[in-house]
């Protein structure tokens, strides 16, 4: 009887993502795109306002502009000689008298605060005239010139990650193309004969042991919100040639391969040998729950080797490997600087007694009264779970969680968008 190799040891969470980051380096060139498309790519250039913003001092209410001197009294009555709507042209104001303006049109030069229209009455008159019925503070209601965006500041840096917000600020400084970094060539396939994809069998002819492929859809899905051009290579079966046949293809065209299963040491798991015949394997085993099995090597091409990484074959862990280290991975790829994982103290309103060897992500919703309830079935096939769920408690290996105990929220929005 051949003995088993002893099991490899389990390498710490935070150990393995640092060593993972550690062959992330930014893919290389730059891209121009519309503003419009940038969402969520990643800048591969500082950006420089060649503008201040707002332009000039220009109000925010609707109202009229005047000089505080003029109604330092309530009930003060000022003739209104010049109407400035949001686009047009301020004269200096007359002193004594005050102008009909409206949010965002320029203050008058003269002028130095704004009164709302709410606390004016208008008078009629030839010309009207508005009488002030709350004597304003000096500079009230003007955004001053440059109060937004100085001449010359950085207003997005590079490897920053570019949201809807963001957009409107590269646009609010007249840029209509942006400077990213290119899109990964991402390659995804999924290992087992037991696999079965959604239309190919209908579910009351489905042989035993089978089941459908739901992490290709959701891995497909992650890697396009991360920016990715996503090759989907289907199913390989279990078989050692067939797996090293499919690597050494997707690896001539793409930055990186995911795969989905055969990372256990099981006899039909072939992704580690296959690995190792075209390249080399150099993380393997991670001290998480959900998500032991993780690998992490390189496949040799003529020009450069390609990354791959090999997820857990169970959908919870496929899932939960993928937001912790497979999204900072290809965020990096991308020249990203901000890829940490970000938590926050909450409340437990559940209790947790089974402390794991392990370091544990538990899928779990806040509720109404501000804590966090526990989804019942922790197990790494109910992937129902990380539907209902909003967020992991971070929950340190060989702990113990008892109801009303501080723990580590990790919100799931921040992770898949």
């Amino acid at each position: 009887m051949t003995p088993h190799a002893p099991r490899p040891a389990l390498r710490p969470l935070d150990e393995a993502l640092a060593e993972l980051l550690s062959h992330a380096k930014a893919l290389p060139g730059t891209e121009h795109v519309s503003t419009f498309d940038a969402d969520g790519r990643v800048l591969a250039q500082d950006l420089v306002s060649a503008l201040q913003v707002p332009p000039q001092d220009n109000s925010s209410m609707d109202g009229y502009a005047l000089r505080c001197a003029d109604a330092a009294q309530p009930g003060a009555l000022l003739p209104v000689l010049q109407r400035i709507p949001a686009g047009g042209v301020a004269h200096a104001l007359v002193p004594g008298s005050a102008a009909r303006i409206f949010t965002g049109a320029p203050i008058p030069p003269g002028a130095d605060a704004v009164v709302m229209q709410e606390d004016c009455e208008l008078v009629a008159g030839d010309p009207a005239q508005v009488r002030v019925l709350k004597a304003p503070p000096a500079g009230q209601w003007i955004r001053r010139a440059g109060e937004d965006i100085q001449r010359g500041a950085t207003v997005l840096q590079q490897g920053q990650r570019l949201s809807p917000a963001a957009l409107g600020l590269a646009a609010s400084i007249g840029l209509a193309q942006l400077p990213v970094a290119p899109r990964p060539k991402v390659a995804l396939f999924s290992t087992g004969d037991e696999l079965v994809m959604p239309g190919q069998v209908p579910p009351e002819r489905m042989l035993p042991g089978s089941i459908y492929n739901s992490n290709r859809f959701f891995l497909r899905a992650l890697l396009a919100r991360l920016g990715c051009t996503v090759t989907d290579l289907g199913i390989v079966p279990d078989d050692r040639q067939a797996t090293i046949a499919a690597l050494q293809s997707a690896a001539q065209h793409h930055d990186l391969i995911v795969t989905s299963g055969g990372v256990s040491v099981g006899e039909e798991d072939h992704i580690k040998p296959a690995v190792q015949a075209l390249g080399e394997l150099s993380l393997w085993q991670i001290a998480m729950k959900p998500g032991k099995p993780f690998a992490y090597g390189c496949i040799d091409t003529p020009d450069a080797p390609c990354h791959f990484i090999g997820l857990p074959g169970n959908p919870v862990s496929s899932f939960v490997t993928f937001v912790l280290l497979v999204r900072p991975f290809v965020l990096s790829l991308q020249g990203a600087t901000d890829t940490a994982m970000q938590s926050i103290a909450a409340r437990a309103d559940f209790t947790w007694a089974r402390a794991d060897k392990r370091r544990e992500f538990l899928r779990v919703r806040r509720n109404a009264a501000g804590g966090l309830d526990l989804f019942e079935n922790q197990s790494s096939g109910v992937l129902t779970s990380t539907v209902w769920a909003d967020g992991l408690v971070d929950n340190p290996a060989g702990q113990t969680i008892a109801r009303g105990d501080e723990v580590r929220f990790v919100g799931l929005g921040a992770l898949i968008g």
